[in-house]
């Protein structure tokens, strides 16, 4: 768990601008969905060097503290539930799926916030967005609750419980791909596993992107909708949001910021591996010195 965490705290700090890039576009919807390099480069040059890090403090917080609640609430159902059984690739996904829900369940205000901090000083393309003036993270939650409602704070749950399939859906392409591959070979290597897994990952993100565009736009909740001037954090039909989407857009509006997403999910699984096999390595090493030293 120690290494996941690490990995994934590791992973999110370097490909932090293009998760930047990719929640722009997935807000900002009168943006135009340029190529990620050039969407980052207009970033730096309206909003300084540092912009595309904007947030990052509380990103890692709560991706911290998630990590934290999936794992713990996964092993301690784990050790419920199978209570010294072995444990099935079934029983795994269902568990997974509660820590998934449980984790969401505690965990989005925190995403909200961070999501709203990340978003606070861009200039936006869209003139109905309403900035936000938060001073920290505190002051995100005083602000939030004072001015709508303490139910703000779990804005995009809906979308966030969909996407709790996504892992399964990344596993079943993972299993379905090693089938296809062990059929024309007896044993998988390293970098077959980690390839067969990075497709397996960009196939589910595909297939689940415009929920996670939905989510963003509810986490955000700072548009109006004209002309009555309503904020949109009030409004939680994910079906009607999708369809705005594409009735403004047509379908490529659901998939803005995928470029970015996608590369930031095959660049952090591969970091992670890598990450993983040095973390490994290391350990191995140290404890193979502490027992050449008992002997």
């Amino acid at each position: 768990m120690f290494f996941v965490r690490k990995g994934s705290v590791t992973a999110m700090t370097v490909f932090f601008p293009l998760d930047t890039a990719r929640l722009r576009l997935q807000v900002d919807e009168k943006r135009k969905s340029k190529t990620t390099h050039m969407v980052l480069l207009e970033i730096i040059k309206e909003e300084g060097l540092l912009a595309p890090y904007r947030g990052w403090f509380p990103v890692i917080s709560s991706l911290c503290c998630s990590n934290f609640v999936y794992f713990y609430t996964f092993n301690s159902l784990k050790a419920i539930w199978v209570k010294g059984q072995n444990s099935t690739t079934g029983k795994d996904l269902v568990v997974g799926f509660v820590a998934g829900v449980v984790n969401v369940l505690l965990t989005t205000p925190l995403w909200v916030v961070n999501t709203r901090l990340k978003l606070q000083g861009a200039k936006f393309r869209n003139e109905d967005i309403v900035p936000t003036n938060y001073k920290g993270i505190i002051d995100a939650f005083h602000q939030i609750i004072r001015d709508e409602g303490i139910l703000a704070l779990w804005n995009g749950t809906f979308p966030s419980l969909l996407l709790v399939f996504n892992p399964a859906i990344q596993f079943m392409f993972y299993e379905g791909l090693k089938r296809q591959l062990l059929k024309k070979r007896m044993k998988l290597s390293s970098v077959d596993v980690f390839i067969i897994g990075a497709v397996a990952k960009a196939i589910a993100t595909t297939v689940t992107y415009p929920m996670q565009t939905v989510q963003s736009i509810l986490r955000f909740g700072r548009h109006r909708l004209n002309p009555e001037n309503r904020t949109l954090g009030s409004l939680r039909n994910v079906l009607y949001l999708l369809h705005q989407r594409v009735r403004r857009f047509g379908i490529i509006g659901l998939y803005k910021g995928l470029e970015a997403k996608l590369l930031q999910t095959v660049l952090t699984a591969a970091l992670m591996f890598l990450v993983y096999e040095k973390l490994t390595a290391a350990t191995f090493t140290v404890m193979g010195l502490k027992r050449a030293r008992k002997h």
